[in-house]
């Protein structure tokens, strides 16, 4: 690859750790390829030796970001530009994580996290609670002591939602979710008198077909597949290995198109974000997404601010019946109709965009009650039913479309799932901020909304925090009642 773009380097400090974090970069790209692998085509027989692999690369990178030389570099560094103030930003913050840490801590995450996977996908499989309980109750005190190792002011939930989106507390998560009561009721007005099902959902495809679909609305929307590939996983995700290499799946049920065709665009918007990071950030410790939150407004944005519009749909129908031959049995307003379904559902990943965050809420809870040990493993399935019911109105029928459903704890991403309705409320303030975007979805005028995305989000990489920079591109802080007037607007209209 050839590298156009120069970082804006003027300390000599920051040139010298620039070269030196190249080794860790080289470290992190490997890792990604590692994980991606794991997820599509690494047999399962593989999983001892893939743990002792990423176990002994995490080892690797904590012992180059550790080393006394390079700490201190960056300890005394004085940056001079915005560019230099984010790479120091990340790299003491990355620093205080592996200086606190133990490597023995490290290992052991690592080894663990690699087994609790491999048996978590087991007892998803066979609905067998009992057989992941033991290892997941292993990552919860695993993460109440990273927390206490970390440290923290107020909550040690508070140290472990900090990794996944910085700056984020306890504090902020409760103000955020302070409109769930009031999203819970609008969800339960929106579903009166609405249809629960929709023929389209029994509608067989053929999985080459689907392929071929999926495809063809990426290359609608931009995605430059000499950069990038489109497999199958059990789960959809994203995998950003480099600037030049960034990887989405999807998944093919054969039936029910919306599920493969919304998953594709959803990760779309992942993929765009690192795709459209400065490349002059290439190979430093700002090529990458300002938080997860911030990634999720991209890959919500996508998947429901365009993909469930009334003109996306239109716009795109004539392309859906090519590919889908039944659709010609049905008009643009019955596929738009099947994309806005609202109803209650069990699982979090097909649920509408409207009660996504009550899912969300559901889990933050539980993660943060087991931090304060207030919530034990073994009552889990007890909770999680519970406000199921308080929440959406409905109950798992058993452990795989209850607490088994979502892969993060058994990876250890304890403090993730919060970014996910941070990434939805900003989504929908994102979508006000983009004049005519309605028109310019109609008109597919897809490059227009991705430079905007790309100028104000995207090419910034983690140049500035989560919070700093969404006051710069909205002129307004993250605000939740704002989500709750789009879906007044889309479904109650």
């Amino acid at each position: 690859m050839s590298v156009d773009a120069k970082a804006p380097v003027e300390s000599p400090e920051v040139k010298e750790i620039l070269v030196r974090y190249r080794d860790v970069w080289a470290i992190y790209y490997g890792e990604a390829l590692i994980g991606w692998d794991m997820e599509t085509y690494m047999p399962a027989g593989a999983s001892a030796e893939r743990g002792e692999a990423r176990a002994t690369l995490r080892k690797l990178v904590q012992r180059l970001l550790t080393h006394p030389e390079f700490v201190t570099l960056v300890e005394s560094a004085d940056p001079k530009n915005d560019f230099e103030r984010g790479v120091i930003r990340v790299l003491k913050r990355d620093i205080e994580y592996f200086t606190k840490l133990p490597p023995e801590f490290v290992e052991e995450e690592a080894k663990v996290t690699t087994k609790a996977f491999l048996v978590w996908r087991e007892a998803k499989e066979r609905d067998d609670f009992e057989r992941f309980a033991p290892l997941l109750e292993k990552v919860f005190e695993l993460q109440r002591r990273k927390a206490e190792y970390l440290g923290y002011e107020d909550h040690p939930y508070d140290a472990l939602l900090d990794r996944f989106e910085e700056g984020l507390t306890v504090k902020d998560c409760e103000r955020i979710f302070s409109v769930v009561d009031r999203l819970s009721d609008l969800f339960k007005r929106i579903i009166e008198g609405r249809p629960r099902e929709h023929s389209l959902e029994r509608e067989a495809y053929d999985e080459r077909d689907m392929k071929r679909l999926n495809e063809h609305i990426l290359y609608i929307l931009g995605y430059d597949f000499s950069r990038g590939r489109m497999d199958v996983s059990a789960h959809p995700f994203t995998q950003g290995i480099g600037l030049d290499d960034v990887r989405i799946t999807t998944w093919y049920h054969g039936r029910d198109f919306r599920r493969s065709l919304l998953a594709v665009m959803h990760e779309f918007g992942h993929a765009a974000y690192d795709l459209n990071i400065d490349r002059a950030y290439w190979a430093t410790p700002v090529q990458q997404g300002a938080s997860l939150g911030v990634h999720e407004s991209q890959s919500r944005f996508w998947e429901n601010i365009v993909g469930r519009s009334r003109e996306f749909v239109e716009t795109t129908f004539d392309e859906m019946v090519l590919a889908l031959p039944f659709l010609r049995r049905y008009s643009p307003s019955d596929v738009y109709e099947y994309f806005t379904l609202v109803r209650p559902e069990l699982i979090r990943v097909e649920a509408d965009e409207v009660h996504y965050g009550l899912h969300i809420y559901l889990r933050y809870e539980i993660e943060r009650r087991a931090m304060e040990s207030e919530l034990g493993v073994k009552e889990l399935p007890e909770f999680w039913s519970e406000e199921m019911e308080r929440l959406i109105g409905i109950e798992p029928k058993g452990y795989a479309d209850g607490v088994l459903q979502d892969v993060h704890w058994s990876l250890g991403y304890v403090g993730y799932f919060p970014t996910y309705f941070i990434g939805t409320v900003l989504s929908a303030q994102i979508a006000s901020k983009i004049p005519d975007l309605s028109e310019k979805i109609a008109q597919r005028r897809f490059k227009e909304i991705m430079e905007f995305l790309r100028e104000r989000i995207q090419k910034w990489g983690a140049v500035y925090p989560p919070k700093e920079l969404v006051r710069r591109a909205l002129g307004e802080d993250l605000d939740p009642e704002r989500f709750l007037d789009y879906a007044r607007r889309k479904y109650l209209a």
